[in-house]
This record gives C-alpha cells, sequence and structure tokens, in this order.
C-alpha cells in the first residue's frame, strides 16, 4: 500500500504546485488569445477608419455602397462612437439602448461609454481636409471582454477542485484514523474481558474467604476490578454515540481525581474547587468524561516527574453562564508554544515510553461526543500548564 498519510505534506504540496502551473498555463495562453484578438479588433477599426475616409474622397456611388455595405455596416461586435473635433458625439454602433429611451438618455449613455472608451483605447482620427476631423473611439467586444475574465474564472474553478481534493483527502485520512481508533477501541475492549471475567471471579473467591476477612487489600483489589470494569465500558463506547445525562460536575471531578489521588505518588498534590453551587449540572457521560480528567492528570504528572501540584478549578463560562469551564493546572516543566497543538495528535510524546495517545482521546472525547471543548489556555516554560475543559450545561 502506497505511504499515502505519512507523506501527505509532500503530496498537499504537489497539488498546489500542480494547480498553479496549470492556473499559470491558462492565465499566459488566454492573455496571449486576448492580445491577439485585441490587435485584431484595433485593426478592424481602422479599417473602419479608412472606409469612412474613404466614402469621403470618392465619386464613386457604388464604392460608397460597397464601403457602407462591406466595411462599416459589417462591424456588428465592436461598440464604437464617431464624434467631432469637439468629441461631440455623431453617431455610433453596436451599443444596446432600450427601445423607448428618449434621445437626452441616450445622449447621457453615449457620453458615459465615451469616457470608458477613452480608458481602454486611444481613438482613431478621420481627417477630412480643410481642418475638419473626426474621431473614431472604441471599445473591447463582448467576446473579447469575456475572453479576459475567462482565465480568472478558470483559476477559480481549478481552485475549487484543488480545495475539493484537499478536503476529500482529509476527511478520507480522518475516516481512516477513525476507524483505526475504533477498531483499537473495540479490540482491546474484547482482550479486557477474558481476564476481567476471571479477576472477577477471584475477587468474590477472596473476600468470601475467612482467611482474607477484613483485609483492606481485597477492597481495593475490588476497587481496581471495578476500575477495570469501567474502562472496559470505555473502550466499548468508543465508536458508537454515549448518552449524555445531566450530572453533578463537581461531584463526578472529584469522584476521577480521587481515584487517581490514592494510586499516584503522594508528593502530588491535589486541590479541587468550585466557583458556582456545588450541585450545578453538566451533560456528560460519566465513565468517557472521568477518562479524560485521568488522561490530563496524568500527564500532568509524568510533566511534573511525580512531584508538584494539580489545581483544578471549576467555573461558568459564555455567554449567560451556558458552558462549564474545567481548568487543570500543574506546575511541569511547560510546553512550547510551538507544540501547543500538537500535543493532541495521534502519536505525540515526549516520553521514552507511551503510544502518545492520551490528550489525543481525551480531545475526541469531548469535541466529538460531548460537543465541548479541550485546549491549552495557558503554558510557560518551567511553570506549567493548564488545560481547559469545556462542557455544555
Amino acid at each position: 500500500m502506497l505511504p499515502i498519510y505519512s507523506k501527505k505534506t509532500r503530496l498537499k504540496l504537489v497539488i498546489i504546485v500542480i494547480a498553479l502551473l496549470i492556473g499559470a498555463a491558462s492565465v499566459l495562453y488566454s492573455n496571449f488569445l486576448v492580445s491577439k484578438l485585441s490587435d485584431r479588433e484595433k485593426q478592424l477599426i481602422g479599417l473602419y477608419a479608412r472606409g469612412l475616409q474613404f466614402t469621403i474622397d470618392t465619386k464613386s456611388d457604388e464604392n460608397m455602397v460597397f464601403i457602407y455595405s462591406e466595411i462599416i455596416e459589417a462591424n456588428k461586435t465592436i461598440p464604437v462612437i464617431l464624434t467631432d473635433a469637439q468629441l461631440n458625439v455623431q453617431s455610433s454602433r453596436n451599443i444596446p439602448f432600450s427601445k423607448n429611451i428618449s434621445e437626452k438618455r441616450k445622449q447621457e449613455l453615449l457620453r458615459r461609454e465615451l469616457e470608458i472608451m477613452k480608458e481602454q483605447h486611444s481613438p482613431i482620427m478621420v481627417d477630412y481636409g480643410g481642418n475638419t476631423k473626426s474621431y473614431i473611439f472604441y471599445k473591447d467586444s463582448a467576446v473579447l471582454s469575456q475572453l479576459r475574465y475567462y482565465p480568472y474564472v478558470q483559476l477559480t474553478v481549478i481552485a475549487c477542485f484543488s480545495l475539493m481534493a484537499y478536503f476529500a483527502f482529509s476527511y478520507s485520512r480522518k475516516a481512516e484514523q477513525n476507524r483505526v481508533w475504533v477498531g483499537l477501541a473495540k479490540e482491546t475492549a474484547h482482550q479486557l474481558g477474558t481476564p476481567l471475567s476471571s479477576l472477577m471471579a477471584w475477587y468474590e473467591y477472596l473476600k468470601a474467604s475467612p482467611t482474607f476477612q477484613n483485609e483492606p487489600i481485597v477492597e481495593e483489589l475490588g476497587k481496581d476490578v471495578r476500575r477495570l470494569e469501567i474502562i472496559t465500558e470505555r473502550f466499548s463506547n468508543i465508536g458508537s454515540v454515549p448518552a449524555l445525562k445531566d450530572e453533578n460536575i463537581l461531584r463526578v471531578t472529584e469522584n476521577a481525581i480521587s481515584y487517581l489521588r490514592n494510586r499516584v505518588s503522594k508528593k502530588v498534590d491535589f486541590t479541587i474547587k468550585a466557583d458556582f453551587p456545588v450541585d450545578t449540572p453538566a451533560k456528560v457521560n460519566i465513565p468517557l468524561f472521568e477518562w479524560v480528567i485521568e488522561n490530563i492528570c496524568k500527564n500532568a504528572i509524568d510533566a511534573m516527574e511525580g512531584k508538584g501540584s494539580i489545581d483544578v478549578r471549576l467555573s461558568f463560562a459564555g455567554k449567560n453562564k451556558s458552558n462549564v469551564a474545567i481548568d487543570i493546572k500543574d506546575t511541569g516543566k511547560g510546553i512550547p508554544k510551538s507544540k501547543l497543538k500538537d500535543v493532541f495528535l495521534p502519536g505525540y510524546t515526549t516520553k521514552k515510553r507511551g503510544w502518545g495517545l492520551g490528550l489525543a482521546l481525551a480531545k475526541r472525547i469531548i469535541e466529538n461526543y460531548h460537543q465541548g471543548k479541550l485546549y491549552v489556555k495557558w503554558s510557560e516554560l518551567g511553570k506549567g500548564t493548564m488545560f481547559r475543559v469545556m462542557l455544555n450545561r
């Protein structure tokens, strides 16, 4: 299989370069045609002027009829205005007017067209002799005008197709990533099922055994077994639409922190505080949301190398307090500004061991399943990092 996604940057660059080459070739060729057609129209207007001059000089009625019918009247495309030496309009051709237009309005439109023609082309002078002159003004025909804009239309079409190709590539890549995520999660849940069933049986056996009555280790084992059940449920939920319910967000967050507090270094100090009533609800799926809190906190503990403090603060956010914000701040080594977005990419990790999936999975859970947001609110090298989770109330 071709390594398409591993070389996505190069492929995107190739697409852009090809689009630019096609666009440049189109513009150059179209400009070449426009130049040729413009020269041709200038020659036609010159012929029109010479024909007009000839009709004045000739003495033959037959020649005058030929000039009018074959040269002057044959111009059906190029807008032309004939003026006297003082630039007063004498006649015009190929300038459309409405049927019932007044003479005054017609003269206004002709003067407006005359100004446009002055800007486009220099007039051609017709010398009648005896200090009598006329000027022929003209502008590009409709065909030439359309041809001038044609390359820009073509560039727009090329840009649209390039964007479609880019988004199709990105969508297919994300779709494949989603399939990998779902497949990995389902397989993990399946693999956990067998040893979990065995552990549950052993837990029930130890709990019923007189030898281990009132042993704290048995109770802790029971907690871990229940935790494994929750983890298995989490992996099973990946790929399906989880049920979101109004839950006491402070209590749910406290439960997730409480579980971690007893299973990490004692040199890590946890604090949690809420700036709103203790019974404030938010729409969450408890197993998945607790997974997010755990992943963020575990990354914070790794960043602090097992020593420091993690402060969790809950508050209202958004217009009309429509959201709940959970800020998780650590005293770790911080994240460089250039890496603030990379920390959420699958596979990104600064640790020697690990897959770099924790924060990527947390972001997916919050943004795809909870319609919320997860981002780095603040980070400073040597001082720490603050992640913010935004949820709907």
